[in-house]
């Protein structure tokens, strides 16, 4: 009998100390989320890391216009143009973040932090753009058709934000805040879909290329990893956004997710961006005197 009184008294002690250690965890969370000190510390980690991907962007495209000065705006100089605007944007909305919240009317504050994942969009879909012309142009399929529709989306999804952001000041109702974030997962949504589709079609291609092609595995490479970490990160972001727009407990607009808002702008910005900068950080090659012929 005294050893079974003995056993359920260490069974009760352990379950004790089990339940303790998670009372612990989760007070610890909460002490971070609540701690002014944190917040700040984690937000100015954030702007730390994003101003770090803006001078990798701006220095990539320092390097590729003295490599080929002679072209214009190409594809591979706005792409790394508009990443560093966007790290540099979110850098300094993150060095300002509690200013940010206190901002009047409270639409400023939402367009200050959806206005960058917007460009980051933009970005992206630009990636997803210059894939689907080098899959179009290798198969002898005409492209007149794609830059329209990649400005015809750009814009429909700008001015259907716009809209929204105009209705919000103009009446903060709390349904089209849903709805917002909800048009954002949508966006994200079509993006990963849109990487998925090129990127795999270019793959795929790839492969198909004699082994002996000159530069095909790492252009396989490239492409395979470049498809799965972009669609990856807009998959995670769509997923994010919809617990964002019905879970109060992941909202990201607030100052006490501190925690949230580094685990999800590390995962859907910063990793994504620095691996695809790492990934195209080959220079477009040195053109001969003979070459001097601009492409079209």
């Amino acid at each position: 009998m005294g050893h079974g009184g003995g056993g359920s008294s260490v069974g009760l002690v352990q379950s004790a100390v089990k339940a303790y250690n998670l009372r612990d965890a989760s007070n610890w969370w909460h002490d971070v989320n609540d701690s002014p000190i944190w917040q700040d510390r984690i937000f100015h980690a954030l702007a730390l890391l994003y101003g770090l991907v803006a001078i990798v962007a701006l220095v990539q495209l320092i390097r590729i216009q003295l490599r080929v000065p002679e072209y214009g705006w190409t594809t591979q100089k706005v792409f790394h143009f508009l990443n560093f605007v966007v790290n540099a944007v979110r850098a300094a909305v993150f060095i300002f973040r509690r200013q940010v919240q206190k901002l009047h009317p409270e639409i400023v504050k939402h367009i200050l932090l959806d206005m960058p994942s917007l460009a980051f969009f933009t970005t992206y879909a630009l990636l997803v753009l210059f894939w689907a012309e080098i899959y179009y142009q290798a198969r002898a399929v005409s492209t007149d058709g794609l830059r329209p529709s990649f400005f015809t989306i750009n814009a429909v999804v700008y001015v259907i934000q716009i809209a929204m952001w105009l209705i919000l000041w103009w009446k903060p109702i709390p349904v089209l805040l849903i709805l917002a974030k909800m048009f954002f997962a949508g966006v994200s949504l079509f993006a990963a879909v849109g990487f998925l589709l090129y990127g795999g079609r270019l793959f795929l291609m790839l492969q198909r290329f004699p082994v002996e092609s000159k530069g095909r595995r790492k252009k396989l490479q490239e492409v395979g990893y470049v498809t799965t970490i972009c669609f990856a990160c807009f998959l995670v972001r769509c997923i994010m956004m919809c617990f964002n727009a019905f879970d109060k407990a992941a909202d990201l607009d607030v100052l006490n997710h501190p925690i949230l808002n580094f685990i999800y702008y590390l995962l859907v910005e910063i990793l994504p961006s620095s691996l695809v900068l790492f990934i195209l950080r080959k220079l477009p090659p040195k053109r001969g005197i003979t070459q001097y012929h601009p492409i079209r």
